[in-house]
């Protein structure tokens, strides 16, 4: 059963400051594998594009089609979309549903 609950769930530590204010280094956040379509507004968690061995917490600010503006909300800490360009949707792996601030 913990298997299975490990495939559905994971609990997620912050690092760095891209996400500040909203979300500290250190903190741990709850996230659940994409269930569903992925709506401007959502934090998830995804691939880093630059490196599949990454993972990278940012929120969605616009859909266009299958692909995400994913950003960083401290815009001057993070690297996203500016940087690295839109992101299919399905390589986010994770929506964050614990703490849920925006």
């Amino acid at each position: 059963m913990a298997r299975l609950v490990d495939f559905f769930v994971r609990r997620v530590s912050v690092e760095g400051s891209s996400m500040a204010p909203t979300y500290l280094p250190g903190e741990r956040l709850t996230a659940l594998r994409r269930w569903r379509r992925v709506r401007p507004g959502d934090v998830v968690v995804v691939r880093d594009p630059r490196g599949v061995d990454r993972w990278l917490l940012k929120r969605c600010v616009a859909r266009f089609g299958s692909r995400l503006d994913l950003r960083g909300d401290n815009s001057s800490a993070s690297t996203d979309s500016r940087e690295f360009g839109l992101v299919p949707s399905q390589e986010v792996g994770w929506i964050v549903v614990s703490p849920r601030r925006s």
